[in-house]
């Protein structure tokens, strides 16, 4: 099949979520070499989403799909990690063997494979919150980062956070609000002042 014949393939596969369990193998088969890096971006994404409702079944891919996360081409990397966010929020055990290669996109030189690693952190953290409590730093140190969609992304981790372990956010409170009242991008504000106020509130209901 032709390139377009393959997209249109896995978007007809993707649609067909009853049958997803099925096609599992049928989509991993796109990533092998031979295909495009189209082909294969659409299948890694592809492959997250069906993670997510079906882990184990995605168990034997999993090394494939993290595989990526060293390729050459931004588009791939950053697909890989979205993929292991999402096979990450099902099963965190499927992810833990690449859980150090997956922090290290943190410092990708491309923009949007270090946006990728924050949304992928935050579907981790959302069942497995106590992978991140000592990384918090990290995500911090990103509220600075050069890709302004990043800055926007970063404080969202705090507010995943601050609803499941607010004792890992209840240090980072007073500087979240120092940048809700003065940070120069409005949305950076309103992402850290809900990061503020959802940890508080899961703070004080604990009380």
């Amino acid at each position: 099949m032709s390139e377009k014949e393959t997209l249109n393939e896995l978007r007809e596969i993707q649609k067909d979520t009853e049958n997803w369990k099925e096609n599992i193998d049928k989509v991993a088969a796109k990533l092998d070499k031979s295909y495009s890096v189209k082909v294969k971006a659409k299948a890694l994404w592809i492959l997250g989403e069906m993670g997510l409702k079906y882990p184990q079944q995605i168990k034997s891919y999993v090394n494939l799909i993290a595989g990526y996360i060293d390729d050459s081409d931004a588009k791939l990397r950053e697909r890989s990690v979205n993929a292991l966010g999402r096979i990450g929020r099902a099963d965190k055990n499927l992810i833990i063997p690449y859980f150090d290669k997956l922090m290290n996109t943190r410092i990708d030189d491309n923009g949007k494979v270090r946006l990728a690693f924050v949304w992928a952190c935050e579907n981790i953290a959302t069942n497995a919150p106590e992978l991140f409590c000592d990384r918090l730093a990290i995500f911090w140190d990103m509220i600075d980062d050069s890709y302004e969609k990043v800055r926007i992304e970063a404080p969202e981790m705090f507010r995943v956070m601050g609803k499941r372990k607010p004792e890992c956010v209840k240090d980072y409170l007073e500087k979240l609000q120092y940048i809700a009242d003065n940070d120069k991008h409005p949305v950076v504000r309103i992402h850290c002042a809900g990061a503020v106020r959802i940890t508080e509130n899961a703070i004080n209901n604990r009380n």
